[in-house]
């Protein structure tokens, strides 16, 4: 899987990924384990709002 963010974004994650000792890429599996079981983000039935992007490399 590749992400496309912006390099502020990037710095300001990794940033604070440090800050709470964790690594990167364990806080990002666990909004993904968050998000699909309903705990966070918008419900399936709604579309993307105004300003947000969906990509993704497959």
């Amino acid at each position: 899987m590749r992400v496309r963010v912006g390099r502020e974004l990037r710095d300001e994650f990794l940033a604070a990924c440090q800050s709470d000792d964790k690594p990167a890429a364990q806080v990002i599996r666990e909004f993904m384990r968050a998000y699909v079981t309903g705990c966070i983000g918008p419900s399936r039935n709604n579309k993307p709002t105004e300003g947000e992007e969906e990509h993704a490399d497959r």
